[in-house]
């Protein structure tokens, strides 16, 4: 049996490695040639504090990071897709431009694709409870191949000391945006989610696994400083904005001194660092759009497999294809930094709110344009340069997430979360003694568990098409008895019909698997009602969807109704905000006809 302890530390070499990625690896050489040190710290230490702040506030016991991902990524899954295809785009256009074109020309397009289709078979093989002993052992090997590129290359020819500090007006204007995007950062990053959630499943302790990750981090960080210090400035390249970057100097120091072996050391350190980031990113993606897509209501998934549209495949070929597009341009790698501080800022922020405890105010079309503009103010000041403009460009996308704050800090009331009646108390009745019935109210769903056997299934073995149908049915009426438990059939001057009922299937459920069936008033209008309906199963996610229109007759001639009050006043508990007029709860006992 682990300890926690071990259990913990086991987790802080993927951590650390994992946020490496083409965007540490080769800025950290870059900031230390055209900055200094003090420039390398102002960028080193936001990075690894806010990789320590996010499993700091996820390690608080008091927070299910599983549950709290599992409300969440639905509403953020734009987020999350976009923060893992600009990683990933990052660590491939980083490692073919700043080390594989350099040092092995035209042979290194084809080594980046394998080291993808590799990424992708760990990534698609392997859990990540796996991986990280993966990690771990690459963290050494890598380690050790840098340590050998920086004796290499300072024995070789002393590159003369770095300066303390280079400030210019770009320097100072990044300082916002570096903030922001580090501090923000791990959390749009759904491969370290997926590391918390394992870590407490595992019994760990997040906290121990992200603090010790985070110190991980910033050595590493520290050794490709030192690289880039012993390689030298005389590498730097301009790109066609006219700016000059540093990435390179590594590689352009190896070709320099002929030195073969630390060119091999350094060029296998960014492979383990590159690979470690992909196989995650596929892990992670995986392990996410899989339980998004069984969620959706997305009509589209009846029509296309679930599993090819939650397919990590897409995002590494969308990297694949902007990272040959950025270096096609001949651009520096800030302008896929910049996203991060501008584009995905906002989302970020409320994200960290939500997940802090305040109410969900995320509008991700508004942070979505903030964003943009911001991403166009960053470069105009960028380039030009101007402190103000990328100063600017950090806190425009901030102005997203001030709702959220408002609320969370006290200045302001939050907005109830319905208009409607709150539903009576959530009861999950029991039905039998093993469990394979239950009905009751979740919210304003009414569920009704149920376990099929050989009995519902036909010839052939599989659960025979009606029996859908007919699970839905039993849920409407144990529903209805519910709602309006004083209706008799024997005395009722009205009867309900169903006038239409339409249900699209997505998956097959099998024997003795369980499943749950829910049920809700969509909407209504002064005639009918429209009921909606889904069918989940407990290891396959959702099966089906539909709905239903009921109408209302009187019992001697069929004549149809207005809704009886009888059942207004039974389903306007559970009705949503839309269809339960305020007049209704304040004179309940008059028989007003529903509003459209």
């Amino acid at each position: 049996m682990r300890s926690k302890l071990s259990e913990s530390l086991s987790w802080s070499p993927t951590v650390a490695l994992s946020w490496l990625w083409g965007l540490g690896f080769f800025y950290a050489i870059h900031v230390v040639l055209a900055h200094g040190w003090m420039g390398f710290a102002a960028f080193a230490a936001p990075n690894a504090l806010g990789l320590f702040l996010f499993g700091w506030v996820l390690g608080d016991p008091k927070r299910d990071p599983a549950a709290i991902l599992r409300k969440a990524e639905g509403a953020y899954a734009g987020l999350f897709l976009l923060a893992q295809l600009f990683a990933v785009a990052i660590t491939l256009f980083a490692l073919h431009r700043y080390v594989g074109a350099p040092l092995f020309g035209e042979r290194a397009e084809g080594g980046l694709v394998g080291l993808v289709l590799v990424a992708a078979i760990l990534g698609h093989a392997l859990s990540l409870r796996r991986l990280r002993w993966i990690h771990a052992g690459g963290l050494t090997v890598g380690v050790g191949a840098g340590l050998l590129a920086w004796t290499g290359l300072a024995a070789a020819m002393p590159a003369g000391p770095t300066p303390l500090l280079v400030a210019d007006e770009r320097f100072f204007g990044l300082v916002a945006p570096t903030l922001v995007g580090f501090l923000l950062g791990p959390w749009t990053d759904l491969q370290h989610w997926q590391r918390v959630v394992e870590i407490r499943r595992g019994g760990g302790s997040v906290r121990l696994a992200y603090g010790v990750g985070a110190v991980l981090f910033l050595g590493l960080l520290t050794l490709n400083a030192l690289i880039a210090s012993a390689a030298g400035p005389a590498g730097a390249v301009t790109t066609a904005d006219g700016l000059i970057g540093f990435q390179p100097a590594v590689a352009a120091a190896v070709l320099r001194t002929g030195l073969e072996g630390a060119g091999t050391a350094f060029a296998l350190w960014a492979v383990i660092a590159a690979l470690s980031t992909v196989d995650s990113a596929y892990a992670a993606l995986r392990w996410s759009m899989g339980a998004v897509t069984a969620r959706s209501q997305s009509v589209l998934l009846t029509f296309v497999p679930p599993s090819l549209v939650a397919s990590p495949v897409w995002v590494l070929f969308g990297a694949g294809a902007l990272a040959a597009g950025a270096a096609a341009a001949d651009l520096s790698m800030i302008y896929l930094m910049l996203p991060f501080a501008t584009l995905l800022a906002g989302a970020a922020a409320c994200l960290l709110l939500e997940a802090l405890g305040a109410r969900r105010a995320y509008d991700p079309m508004l942070c979505a344009l903030l964003g943009a503009t911001a991403a166009l103010l960053a470069v105009a000041g960028y380039v030009t340069p101007s402190a103000g403009l990328l100063t600017l460009s950090a806190l425009v996308p901030l102005v997203g997430a001030l709702p959220m704050l408002s609320q969370y800090l006290g200045w302001s009331a939050p907005a109830p979360a319905a208009t409607a009646p709150e539903p009576v108390a959530t009861v999950i009745r029991v039905v039998n003694d093993n469990a394979a019935g239950a009905e009751g109210f979740e919210g304003r769903d009414f569920v009704i568990r149920l376990t099929p056997t050989y009995d519902d299934t036909n010839s052939v073995g599989n659960i025979y098409f009606a029996n859908y149908v007919r699970w839905v049915g039993k849920a409407r009426e144990l529903f209805f008895r519910h709602c309006v438990p004083d209706f008799d059939l024997a005395s009722t001057e009205f009867y309900i019909l169903t006038k239409s009922f339409q249900h699209d299937f997505r998956r097959e459920a099998r024997e003795f698997e369980p499943l749950t069936v829910r049920i809700r008033v969509k909407h209504a209008n002064r005639k009918f009602v429209t009921l909606e309906h889904e069918i989940h199963s407990a290891t396959q996610g959702l099966l089906g969807r539909g709905e239903q229109s009921l109408m209302f007759v009187d019992t001697r001639n069929y004549r149809p109704l207005d809704i009886p009050k009888s059942i207004v006043e039974g389903f306007l508990p559970y009705a949503p905000a839309g269809v339960a007029p305020a007049r209704w709860r304040e004179e309940p006992a008059l028989p007003q006809p529903m509003a459209s």
